[in-house]
C-alpha cells in the first residue's frame, strides 16, 4: 500500500502529538540554586534601583513566578539548610541557635527524609554541588593529626545524593578543601587565617566591618582563629568552580533525563557570603564596590546554569527554583550609605534578624512547560514548602513523619492564588534563638535581648522575660508600628497557635511528631 502525503502528514501530526503528551506526563528535571546570604534587593527584577546588574536572576523572575512574600526558615545559614532538604524546621533538632561548623554529626538525622531520598526513590539521578555546612566527620580531629585518605562520612551521599562535589562549609571558617563523594581530593595539610582585603574596592574606609579574605599564601603551621586549608586552594576560584562543575553534570544527565531518567541538581553557592573573593574577571565591574562585583559574578554563574539546560534542550521541563538561604550579612548598611544600594529594600535588618531583613528572600521558580511566565504570588511561604511541592509534582503523598512543615506551592504554581491561603503560619527564627509566628497579615515577635540587630527596636516587656512586637505586614512591611497593646486579642490567638506548633513537632495536618526538648530555653508563652 502506497501511501499519500496526506497520510503522511497525518501519521507525523500524530507523533509530534503523541510526543508532546509523553513529554507533559514526564517528570520534570528539578534544579535548586541557593545562595548564601543575598537580600531580597540583591535581585534587580525585584529591585529596579539596584546598583548592579542581575540579567540571569532576572529571566527566573520574569520566565516563572515571583513569591513577594518568600522566606528561609532561619536568619542564618545551617539551620536554613535544614529546613530546605527536609521540610522541618531546624529548631526542633538538637540546634536550637547558631549554626554548625565544617566537622561533626550531621544535622540531618540518619533515617530523616530529604528532597534528594525522595527523588532518589523515585527514579531520579540527584547530585549536590556547591557549599554543605550541614557538618560530615572526617577521620581524626582538630590538631590531634588527620587521615585526608579516609573517606568521610554522614556528608550528602548519605543524604539522598548520588553524587557530591563541593566544600564542607563556609570559606571564613572551617575546612578549606574540595570534596567529591566521600573524598577529600586535596588534603587541606595547610594553616591560614583572615587577612585584610588589598583590592582598595573593598578596603573602602571604617563604616562597615573590614573585608578580608582567605587568600594565599598558606602556613604550615597556624594557631587559634587559623583553619584547615589545601596548598592548592584559591578563594577567587571558587564560585567557577562550582558552576562548572555544575555544568558538568548537566551536560552528562540531560541525554538520560530525556530518556526518562530526570535528574535533581542541588546547587548551593558560596555567595555573596564574605569573604567577597570576586574571581579577577568581575572585579570592577558593577557599581556597589566589590559586594557588587560579587553579586554580578553570582548571575553569571547563574546565567552558566541556564545556558546548559537550554544548549541541552532539557529547559523547558526543568524547574529551577532560586532562594537564598537568609538575608544580607550586616554590610547591607555600608552598601546602603556609601553607594545607595539596598540589599534589604525596605525590610527593616538583615542576616541574623527576626525582623523581615533576616528571612525575606529572593524566592523564585521557573518551569516553562507547567509555570505561566509573569506569575507573581503574595501568600507567606517558607523554604521548608519546597519538598510537599517536589513531593505533590511527581504525585507522591508523604508520611507522617516527613516534611512536618511543609506545604505543596503547586496549587500556585499552576495560578491559583486562592488556594495558597491553604497554607498554615511561617514560623520565623533568628541566631539568637527568636522566634516570630507570620499568620496572614499578622507577625508577632517573640524577642528576648537585643539579638545583635542593627537595627531599632520598640521594647515593650511583658513578663520580664519575653518582648512581644505585632506588625500588620500588609499596611506596614518595614515594620515600624508596633501594635501589641492595640490587639491583644490577636497577640492571644498568634501566642496559642506558636505553642501548638512548637509543641505538636508539625505545622501541618498529621499525627504529632518527637523533637528534641532538650537544653532548649523556651520563652514562657510556649505551653509544654
Amino acid at each position: 500500500m502506497r501511501y499519500q502525503p496526506k497520510h503522511i502528514l497525518g501519521v507525523l501530526l500524530l507523533l509530534i502529538s503523541m510526543n508532546s503528551m509523553a513529554q507533559s506526563r514526564q517528570k520534570p528535571n528539578i534544579v535548586i540554586i541557593y545562595t548564601d546570604d543575598q537580600g531580597y534587593g540583591d535581585v534587580a527584577a525585584l529591585n529596579p534601583d539596584a546598583k548592579f546588574k542581575t540579567p540571569n536572576m532576572d529571566i527566573l523572575a520574569k520566565e516563572g513566578i515571583i513569591f513577594t512574600d518568600g522566606h528561609s526558615s532561619d536568619a542564618v545559614c545551617t539551620p536554613s539548610r535544614y529546613s530546605l532538604l527536609t521540610g522541618r524546621y531546624s529548631w526542633r533538632t538538637s540546634l536550637k541557635k547558631g549554626v554548625l561548623g565544617a566537622d561533626g554529626p550531621c544535622l540531618i538525622e540518619q533515617d530523616r527524609m530529604t528532597i534528594a531520598s525522595l527523588l532518589q526513590q523515585n527514579g531520579y539521578n540527584t547530585a549536590m554541588v556547591g557549599k554543605w555546612h550541614l557538618q560530615m566527620e572526617f577521620e581524626g580531629s582538630l590538631g590531634q593529626g588527620r587521615d585526608w585518605s579516609k573517606p568521610f562520612t554522614d556528608g550528602p551521599t548519605e543524604k539522598g545524593f548520588d553524587y557530591f562535589f563541593g566544600i564542607p562549609a563556609s570559606m571564613n571558617y572551617g575546612i578549606l578543601t574540595y570534596l567529591e563523594n566521600d573524598r577529600v581530593l586535596d588534603p587541606p595539610l595547610l594553616w591560614t587565617k583572615k587577612k585584610p582585603a588589598t583590592n582598595p574596592r573593598t578596603f573602602s574606609d571604617t563604616i562597615r566591618p573590614q573585608p578580608y579574605r582567605m587568600t594565599p599564601p598558606y602556613e604550615k603551621e597556624g594557631g587559634r582563629g587559623w583553619v584547615e586549608v589545601a596548598p592548592t586552594f584559591n578563594d577567587e576560584l571558587v564560585l567557577e568552580t562550582l558552576a562548572n562543575k555544575a555544568v558538568e553534570y548537566i551536560n552528562e544527565s540531560a541525554q538520560e533525563a530525556k530518556n526518562g531518567k530526570p535528574f535533581f541538581l542541588y546547587l548551593p553557592l558560596n555567595s555573596p557570603h564574605l569573604p567577597h573573593s570576586t574571581h579577577p574577571d568581575f572585579q570592577g565591574r558593577s557599581n556597589c564596590g566589590n559586594y557588587g562585583d560579587f553579586m554580578e559574578e553570582t548571575d553569571y554563574r547563574v546565567g552558566q546554569v541556564l545556558n546548559a539546560l537550554k544548549a541541552n534542550g532539557i529547559d523547558d521541563n526543568t524547574l529551577v527554583i532560586f532562594s537564598s538561604d537568609n538575608g544580607a550579612e550586616t554590610n547591607y548598611v555600608y552598601q546602603r550609605d556609601v553607594y545607595g544600594h539596598y540589599s534589604s529594600l525596605h525590610f527593616k535588618g538583615g542576616k541574623r534578624d527576626i525582623y523581615e531583613g533576616g528571612h525575606r528572600v529572593p524566592f523564585l521558580m521557573r518551569w516553562p512547560a507547567q509555570i505561566k511566565a509573569g506569575l507573581q504570588s503574595d501568600v507567606p511561604v517558607c523554604q521548608t514548602d519546597y519538598l510537599a511541592t517536589i513531593a505533590d509534582i511527581i504525585g507522591v503523598d508523604l508520611p507522617d513523619n516527613a516534611g512536618e512543615d511543609s506545604y505543596s506551592l503547586l496549587p500556585i504554581l499552576k495560578g491559583d492564588e486562592q488556594k495558597g491561603d491553604a497554607r498554615g503560619p511561617v514560623i520565623h527564627h533568628s541566631v539568637t534563638g527568636h522566634f516570630a509566628i507570620r499568620d496572614g497579615k499578622w507577625k508577632l515577635n517573640m524577642l528576648r535581648g537585643s539579638g545583635g540587630s542593627l537595627e531599632p527596636r520598640f521594647i515593650k516587656p511583658k513578663d520580664g522575660e519575653a518582648e512581644l512586637e505585632l506588625y500588620n505586614i500588609e499596611e506596614d512591611p518595614s515594620e515600624t508600628t508596633n501594635l501589641y497593646f492595640k490587639h491583644p486579642d490577636v497577640v492571644k490567638k498568634l501566642s496559642k497557635k506558636i505553642s501548638k506548633i512548637i509543641t505538636n513537632g508539625r505545622t501541618t495536618p498529621g499525627r504529632p511528631q518527637a523533637y528534641v526538648k532538650e537544653n532548649w530555653d523556651l520563652p514562657k508563652w510556649v505551653k509544654m
